[in-house]
This record gives C-alpha cells, structure tokens and sequence, in this order.
C-alpha cells in the first residue's frame, strides 16, 4: 500500500481524532516505519505513546472539569518570594559587612549561579516543586559555604605572612579538596535519591545536583578569575580579607572542646532516645498529605485565601490546607483525618464553616467529603529506601576518601540528628506534610556537608602531624574551622529566618525544622561526631591501625596538585 501511495499523506487516526499524518517518503518494507518532522523530545514521547497505546475500549466521556491554584497559594507564594528576596538581602550584608569587597565578589558569583541554574532547570523542563526549592535553596547554602571556606583559607595563608598571590593560589587549592569532597558526598546521595526516590524526592534531587554543578563551576571559572584580577592590582602585598576579630582571636588558641566529649554524647543519646519515645507517643501530627481526611469546597465572595489563612489561625481551628479553586473567592480546604466521633458529630466541619461564615455570610458549601491520603504508601516506602540507600552511599564514599571512623562517625551523628528533628516535630506539634519531607532531606545534605568541612581539616592536620596526641589535634581542627562553621551557620540562618518569621502556616513545617536543624546539625559535628572519631580512632591506634590509610593518602596527594 505505501509504494503506491509514496508522496501522499498518510493519517492516523485515534477515536476519530487525526493523531499525525506524515508524508510517505519511501516504501515499508520490512514492516516499520519512519516519521520525520519538527519534534520536541515530549512531542515525540507523547506520539509514541499514542501510538503504542491503540484506540480505547470505551469512550471517554469527561464528566467534570476543575482548575485549582497552587497548594501554597497566591499569598503564600508570594510571602515566599517577599521573605526570599529579605534572606537574600541579609547573606548579602552579612557577606559585605564580613569580608568587605571580597564578600562583594562572592555575592555576585552567587547571582550568577542562582541565574545559571534557574537557567538550567528551565532548559530541563523541570517542574519547581516545594521540596524542590528546598534543594534549591540548600544548593545555595553550600554555595555561599563554599566562598566562606575560600576566603578563611586565603586569610590564614596571609596570617602565615604569605604575599597575595601565594596567599590566593594556596587558599583555593587548600579549600578544592574540602569543596570537592562536601559535594561529591552530596551527589552521591542525590543520584541514589534520584534513582530510588519518586515524585516529590526526585524533584529535590534534581535541582540540588544543578546547583552543586553550578556551583563548582562558578567558583572556577568567576569567583577565582575575578579575585585573580584583583589580586594582580596588588603585586607582592598581602591580601587584606577582613572577619571578625574575636573570633580571629579565639581561632588563634586551641579550644578545648573534647573535655566536653561525654556530655555531648549522653546529652545527644538522651535527646535522640526522647525522640523516638516522641515519635511512638503521642506520634507525628501527621497532615492531609499522609493520613488523609476531609476535603471542603468552599464559595466565600469577596475574600481571599490569606484572610481565611488568619481566620483560621486566630481560631484555632485544625490545621487546614488551602488551596484557590475556579473562579475569585472559591477554595478547596483540606483538613487532616478526624477522629470517629467528629466524624460522627461534623464537629470540626462545623467549626470550620463557622469560621468562614464569620467573614463571609453569603459563604456557600457546594461539596464535602472524605478522601484517602495524598501521597501512597508506596511513596513513604520507596523514600525510607532511598534516604536508607544515599546513606550508605555516603558511608561508602567517606569511608574511601577518608577511613572507617570518619564514614562511622558522620552516619551515626546524621542518624542522630533526623532523631532529634522527628522529635522536634512531635513536641513543637508542627504538621508532617510534603512540605516536612523537603525539610528532612535538606537537613540531610546540610548535615553531613558541616561534618566533611571537619572531618576535611582533621585529615590535613593529621597529614601534617601524625604523631600529635589525637585529642590535641581535634581539638585544633575544630578551633581552626570554628570561623567557617559559624559563618555559614549565621549565612543559613539569616536565609530562612524571614522565612520562619513571615512565611505563615504554609510553610512553617518547612522554615522552622530547617532553624532547628541548622543549630542541630553545627553543634553535633563538635560535640558528637568528633567524639565519636576520637573514641574509634583511639581504638585504631590500639589495634595498631593509623588514622588514614593508603588510598585517602594518594587521592589528597591527587587533589592537591590541581591547579
């Protein structure tokens, strides 16, 4: 049939719709074809599909139609780009008031890669999820760590009386193999989360593995050739990077924070096994996203989403998901699953339309009912499996880069620290949502990123000094790192602190357990996981074992004649 027809137009058609009609070029002869034409990949996936998929057995009769507004909603996006937008201000004049026009330098390397990765993320396709941007925003966390660590490497190498340009070539040379480790470590884990995770998980991945990319990038190809041209203006001088000068100070003697070694252990196994009794009761309060519960429409004129949002709050009302709905002044409320007997009594859907109608007399209620929970079991089952599976991914690399306690250390202290934001989860009463998901998974990255920084500068001293008593040495790792941990602490804080302030309930379960794990996740490199590679590596010593072996020697050698 097609060698008689070659040159015609040939249609496909699918419950009596054309789904393409391509030209007929040449004969089929050995049973498959080609069609050619301007396709997008999605273009091309979506005809394939088609194709393979046949006409249906029955029609396909659309009975209802909806369009629905974000999860968030207007007013709380908008309050989150508005408490974005004052984070950022306040990185950029914590920066600028730090490290002067070198701060200045990093700051605008970080818009480039903010712009690079809005940029790459657009060329994807990809779609910007809440936990999305919670990736998104802990790439950039690990960006502005990244300059952080630059300029105190480039300060203590002009405090070793070094002129600009050693000064310089050493910082960032002593600074890459830090950088690179913290980052490796992270993609490893986002590939495993990207592989076995789905939906909402992947979508983290996606965006925190772009901005990682960009952010090593730009710190190659802008923040070192910018500061190169600086540098070049000042010959044989020093460089003259400004800080804090107290904490320069305490920096300059040795703290000793293993002293407090078996407190912070007893503290943190105390905490974490209160947790766990948290979790086991009175439990998570877990919202619609996982238990399910009842949905409400709502036709309320004249009012929009954020005066419902305060109503509700000042109420007192169950925690209620909004979302826009159709036309103006029309919403979907979502609240958890109730008890049987306020499902008995409409007790709970009783106070809620009370609470519209306050506002809104002429408030209609078109629809109301029961829904299971958003997201499957499957879901829950197959993110335990890919968080369990990054973490061993973790292990595995940091017990390559660096020894068996150090990956031991990092992986008990980052089990500790998801315990004890579970039971802050508990006792602060926060809803467990999607949203919760987001900020475990950010907690994750940021956690084990502060404790390779440590563990990065625990290896060089050990380098350089193998037969220093090992409490000793520790204890000036931590002290020499202490600027860079506060700095970036303060950095992450300031970001999300607009945000936990003026974001509202929409995204509390995200902003506030991301300020408790920030403090959690700082202190618990100090006060436990050091501890916990002192304790191993003295067992080490006597078994006869040294602190590194072999491979991480070579490797660091590697790394250290980058350019």
């Amino acid at each position: 049939m097609t060698k008689r027809n070659v040159g015609r137009v040939l249609a496909i058609v699918l419950d009596d719709k054309v789904v393409t009609a391509p030209v007929i070029r040449s004969a089929i002869q050995g049973g498959s074809g080609e069609i050619s034409g301007s396709f997008t990949s999605a273009s091309a996936n979506d005809l394939a599909l088609l194709l393979r998929a046949g006409a249906l057995p029955a029609p396909l009769n659309v009975i209802e139609e909806r369009t629905v507004g974000p999860d968030l909603g207007s007013d709380a996006i908008a309050m989150g780009i508005s408490t974005g937008i004052v984070g950022a201000l306040l990185v950029l004049a914590f920066m600028v008031g730090i490290y002067g026009r070198w701060g200045l330098i990093a700051c605008t390397g970080l818009a480039i890669n903010i712009g690079l990765s809005f940029g790459v993320l657009s060329l994807l396709g990809a779609t910007l999820t809440l936990p999305g941007i919670a990736g998104f925003i802990l790439s950039i966390g690990m960006a502005v760590d990244a300059n952080i660590l630059i300029n105190e490497r480039i300060r203590e190498e002009t405090r070793r009386g070094e002129n600009a340009n050693a000064a310089l070539h050493a910082g960032f040379q002593r600074a890459y193999s830090t950088i690179l480790d913290s980052n490796i470590t992270s993609l490893i884990a986002i590939s495993l989360l990207f592989l076995f995770g789905s939906g909402p998980v992947r979508g983290f991945a996606v965006t925190m593995a772009v901005g990682l990319l960009i952010s090593m990038f730009t710190a190659i190809s802008f923040t070192r050739l910018v500061m190169e041209w600086r540098v070049e203006k000042l010959g044989k001088q020093s460089l003259n990077i400004s800080g804090i000068k107290l904490l320069d100070r305490i920096s300059e003697n040795t703290i000793p924070f293993l002293r407090a070694r078996f407190f912070g252990l007893i503290a943190s196994a105390v905490l974490s096994l209160a947790s766990v009794f948290l979790f086991l009761s009175p439990g998570l309060d877990y919202g619609v996203d996982f238990s399910g519960g009842t949905v409400i429409e709502v036709n309320a004129p004249a009012t929009n989403i954020a005066q419902l949002r305060n109503v509700f709050t000042e109420q007192n009302t169950v925690p209620m998901a909004i979302q826009e709905f159709g036309a103006q002044g029309h919403y979907l409320m979502r609240m958890p699953m109730q008890s049987a007997e306020d499902v008995a009594n409409g007790a709970s859907v009783q106070a809620v339309k009370s609470a519209v109608l306050a506002i809104s007399p002429d408030a209609e209620f078109p629809r109301i009912e029961m829904v299971g929970p958003r997201v499957s079991g499957d879901f829950g089952d197959a993110t335990i499996l890919a968080i369990i599976l990054a973490g061993l991914g973790m292990l595995g690399y940091l017990w390559l880069r660096f020894e068996s306690h150090f990956a031991l250390a990092a992986t008990i202290t980052l089990a500790l620290d998801l315990t004890k934001t579970i039971g802050f989860f508990a006792l602060a009463g926060v809803e467990f949502n999607l949203t919760a998901v987001a900020a475990l998974l950010a907690l994750i990255g940021y956690s084990v990123n502060d404790k390779v920084v440590v563990f990065d500068r625990i290896r060089e001293n050990l380098r350089l000094s193998p037969d220093k008593p090992f409490v000793q040495l520790l204890n000036e790792s931590i002290t020499s790192t202490l600027t860079r941990t506060v700095f970036t602490s303060v950095t992450t804080f300031l970001a999300l602190l607009p945000m936990a302030i003026a974001g509202g309930s929409a995204v509390s379960s995200f902003s506030l357990p991301m300020l408790f794990g920030i403090v959690i996740g700082t202190s618990s490199s100090i006060l436990i996981a050091a501890p916990i590679v002192l304790l191993l590596g003295e067992r080490r010593l006597r078994k006869g074992k040294s602190q590194l072996h072999a491979s991480a020697e070579a490797a660091q050698r590697e790394i250290d004649l980058l350019p």
